[in-house]
């Protein structure tokens, strides 16, 4: 059974109050040692970025140049010049590139930073196609209907067909070229490359008419009107027809391919056309 201990009747519950947080107030030294390390820190870290923006490793010192042809590095690096001694971390490529691309042979550029000081620039070149007869002048075009430059003399060694009735306004001094009829140029090429044999044999092309491309062979003076398409094949059935043309009509003024099932021969001086099967 519970036994009841006696009451110490001297004995007293403290009461103790809880002590108040003490609020900590920074002296003024501590404030000053605070302020002084930060300004120190602050310091450094600029030193330290200044140093990286205008240190060898991180300057432009050199620039690598790949992919050209027709263009001299020389020129590339013309063009670059200014991009020396800028910074590798803020110099902007993309306005170093769209400078490359405003050259006329450049058609695509890619410039890139190299650790330490180095630019690697590779330059895609502008491809002709060939000869733009523009106004009184001859240019080189690219299948985009880009003018490349002025033909002459430095690009003797293009054996590429003249083309006519590219301008976007005939019978004008204005040097735009028509979208769609270099379009329709550069589609024909592009067959024609399947057969080297009668690539090579194209001396002239003309697309006065958007849809129809002519041409006019090396050593044959009848202009041979293909149309639109089919290009490889309707030319191949002029040169196997050629013989009998000729035979029937010794001077030819064009040839009509461009209805498959029959074959229009226009005489030279002559207003009547000939019908050939």
């Amino acid at each position: 059974m519970p036994v009841a201990a006696p009451v110490d009747k001297r004995f007293r519950r403290a009461h103790v109050a809880p002590a108040r947080k003490r609020r900590w107030r920074p002296s003024w030294r501590n404030v000053v040692r605070l302020v002084l390390v930060t300004v120190m820190l602050g310091y450094g870290g600029y030193r330290g970025v200044t140093l990286a923006l205008t240190g060898d490793a991180l300057t432009v010192t050199r620039i690598t140049v790949t992919g050209t042809v027709r263009m001299s590095r020389g020129e590339v690096l013309a063009l670059l010049d200014d991009a020396r001694g800028t910074s590798m971390l803020t110099t902007r490529l993309d306005e170093w590139r769209q400078k490359l691309i405003a050259s006329p042979w450049v058609a695509d550029a890619a410039i890139r930073r190299v650790l330490p000081g180095t630019l690697a620039v590779v330059i895609s070149e502008r491809q002709p196609m060939g000869v733009g007869r523009l106004g009184d002048g001859l240019y080189l075009i690219d299948p985009q209907g880009a003018i490349i430059d002025e033909f002459g003399p430095k690009y003797a060694e293009f054996d590429l067909p003249i083309v006519d009735g590219l301008s976007a306004s005939p019978g004008g001094g204005d040097l735009r070229i028509d979208d769609a009829r270099a379009a329709l140029v550069a589609r024909l090429l592009a067959e024609l490359q399947t057969r080297p044999d009668l690539a090579g044999r194209v001396s002239q092309i003309d697309v006065s008419e958007a849809r129809d491309a002519a041409v006019v062979l090396k050593g044959d003076t009848a202009l041979v009107r293909l149309g639109d398409g089919r290009f490889v094949e309707r030319l191949q059935s002029y040169l196997d027809l050629a013989p009998r043309l000729r035979e029937r009509v010794p001077d030819i003024d064009y040839v009509d391919l461009r209805f498959d099932e029959r074959v229009y021969v226009r005489p030279q001086g002559n207003g009547r056309k000939a019908q050939g099967d």
